[in-house]
């Protein structure tokens, strides 16, 4: 009987491997993978012209309609394809390509969506807006139209022979094919009541703006119109699971540590029946729902948040909260009052020595920036001096051949000069700093040992500073810690706040930096450096997740420079690449490779930003 049992397996897995390679449609040995090609996929697209702030990622597969033949519906296979789209946040393409025989052609394929994706704008008709957006680039790169010609005409093999379908459909194939070959030369499509088979080359409209109906490619009134092949547009598969919350069981604790009957609560913590802002947006984002029963207790019941510590264990806030402005890209607009943020210092910070681990380089460090103290300045165009200033000498020469002759000093003299330098450096302590680097070390302690150096030095050669941490947790609160004010001496209880740093919410750089610009702005010096220290990319659990908080933090960099403040980030996230150079520009940012060493690092790049 097992025999029989294990030999009805046998031939059932041979004859589903069988039957799925035959019915297939792709060519699994001539497979390429999206991720090995991520990055080198964004920076395509950022070069052809492609926003800076969206990113490149895997796009699931999709329902869809399809004339299948009886080979493919036996296999139950073609049911879903991956389409490449684009919404305001990323590049959806395939996470694997096997369209073609050949692995070079399904590499090229990748490359040309991410060339159209940069050449693309906002969907308003599936067929003629792809159309145009290929004529476009074509226009603009002739060097494409080889290539282009090249995915067409495998593409082309491999479509359905128009002889084979239905009079509607044969209308609409060779619709397609026409509008391949020529693009912008068809300007409707034949309506059929089968949907054609999907178009590789083309971007698809984002999956949560899909339609419900099949084959309809007309946009009456201006909305997006039907996507040929989408299967209910919006709608997830749902996968329902049973829990089974415990009941009764086996008391293991001593009643004796139980004070009273009446302190045991049965309190559920992820029971909550108001309504998620965030709902919509994570639904949308999902590709499967996973839904379950839960008995809920009618009637009376305790309800808490606790999102926040209470007051009694929070930071003590400083003043009242500050309304900020923040960016909405999609608007193009700065909103007024967006934002609360709250001032805070941290509660219960006793005053501490700094760590005996760390003595040793603060010595090194104070010995080094102590000459700075006392470094003597060339200062240029003298009207006397040791030197002669060549730079002034050949101005002057220039514009006196010019006839345009002015006053200026053509010596250069060293003096002892006082570095008219202030810097406000503000961490990053969202909870991501909890992550471990290593057995030994988390980024939050990384961060923590980063600051306290950074004071020793910055105290050794006499520059005004300012040292903060922020977090968030939504709009409404903001959280600035406050470790040392611009008016504040660097001692013990500076140290004593530093150490007792610990991760907190999320990441909202734009309303922090906004805040610490207006902080150093108040500064009475020339020089004005704003360093943002960071382990990620702006979030937080409200619409600032992805483009939104991108577009917000590089508002708010702009304004920084407005003001005449120097706005440089130190980071180490080695996905740094794909978002720093977008927000703070080429020269704005600076990556640690290993993340053990910003604290030596950390100086050693102030020293290089401030040399004059």
């Amino acid at each position: 009987m097992a025999f029989t049992v294990e030999m009805e397996e046998w031939v059932g897995s041979v004859w589903h491997r069988f039957i799925t390679r035959r019915a297939s449609a792709d060519f699994p040995a001539a497979q390429v993978a999206l991720a090995p090609r991520q990055r080198a996929l964004a920076l395509l697209f950022r070069a052809m012209g492609g926003a800076g702030g969206m990113g490149v990622e895997a796009a699931s597969e999709r329902d869809l309609l399809l004339r299948r033949s009886l080979l493919q519906q036996i296999a139950g296979t073609c049911k879903q394809a991956p389409l490449a789209w684009c919404d305001g946040h990323n590049l959806r393409l395939p996470a694997q390509l096997a369209v073609f025989a050949d692995a070079a052609l399904n590499q090229e394929l990748y490359r040309w969506l991410a060339m159209l994706a940069a050449q693309s704008g906002p969907m308003r008709h599936w067929g003629r807006d792809n159309q145009r957006w290929t004529r476009e680039l074509l226009q603009r790169f002739p060097g494409l139209v080889g290539r282009y010609q090249r995915l067409v005409d495998a593409h082309l093999q491999l479509r359905p022979d128009p002889a084979a379908l239905s009079a509607d459909e044969a209308r609409l194939e060779r619709a397609l094919r026409q509008a391949l070959r020529e693009p912008g030369s068809v300007e409707d499509f034949p309506r059929s009541e089968r949907a054609a088979w999907p178009l590789p080359l083309w971007l698809y409209p984002p999956l949560q703006l899909a339609s419900a109906q099949a084959g309809d490619l007309e946009d009456a009134q201006n909305e997006l119109p039907n996507t040929p092949g989408e299967q209910q547009g919006g709608r997830k598969r749902a996968t329902r699971i049973e829990e089974r919350p415990a009941k009764g069981g086996l008391l293991i604790v001593r009643l004796e540590n139980l004070f009273s009957w009446t302190e045991h609560v049965d309190l559920d913590r992820w029971a909550d029946d108001s309504q998620d802002p965030d709902a919509a947006r994570v639904a949308e984002d999902l590709d499967q729902l996973t839904l379950s029963r839960t008995r809920i207790r009618k009637g009376g019941g305790l309800k808490l948040h606790l999102d926040l510590p209470p007051a009694q264990v929070d930071d003590i806030p400083l003043g009242d909260g500050i309304k900020l402005p923040e960016w909405d890209y999609r608007q193009g607009r700065l909103q007024a009052n967006f934002v609360n943020l709250q001032l805070l210092e941290p509660r219960d910070c006793e005053p501490q020595p700094l760590p005996a681990r760390l003595q040793t380089s603060a010595r090194r460090l104070r010995r080094q920036f102590e000459q700075l103290r006392t470094d003597r300045q060339w200062l240029r165009q003298q009207p006397q001096g040791s030197e002669l200033d060549l730079q002034a000498w050949l101005d002057f020469h220039v514009e006196r051949v010019h006839g345009q002759c002015a006053e200026r000093g053509l010596f250069m003299e060293q003096r002892h000069t006082r570095r008219d330098l202030a810097c406000l450096l503000l961490a990053d302590v969202s909870m991501s700093t909890d992550a471990h680097l290593n057995d030994e070390q988390r980024v939050i302690e990384v961060i923590r040992d980063s600051l306290l150096l950074f004071g020793e030095t910055l105290s050794a050669v006499g520059d005004d500073f300012a040292l903060y941490g922020f977090s968030s947790l939504r709009r409404q609160q903001v959280r600035l810690q406050q470790l040392k004010a611009f008016e504040q001496r660097y001692n013990d209880v500076t140290r004593g706040k530093i150490q007792g740093l610990k991760p907190g919410y999320y990441t909202r750089m734009g309303a922090a930096i906004r805040q610490a610009s207006q902080l150093l702005g108040g500064c009475k010096r020339r020089r004005k450096l704003l360093l943002l220290l960071t382990d990620g990319k702006p979030n937080d659990l409200d619409l600032y997740e992805g483009r939104y908080g991108v577009e917000d933090t590089r508002e708010a960099v702009h304004e920084a420079r407005r003001m005449g403040l120097t706005p440089f980030c130190i980071t180490i996230d080695r996905q740094a690449g794909a978002y720093l150079p977008y927000m703070f520009g080429s020269n704005g940012y600076a990556l640690i490779r290993q993340p053990e060493q910003l604290p030596l690092r950390l100086p050693q790049l102030y020293r290089q930003l401030t040399q004059p």
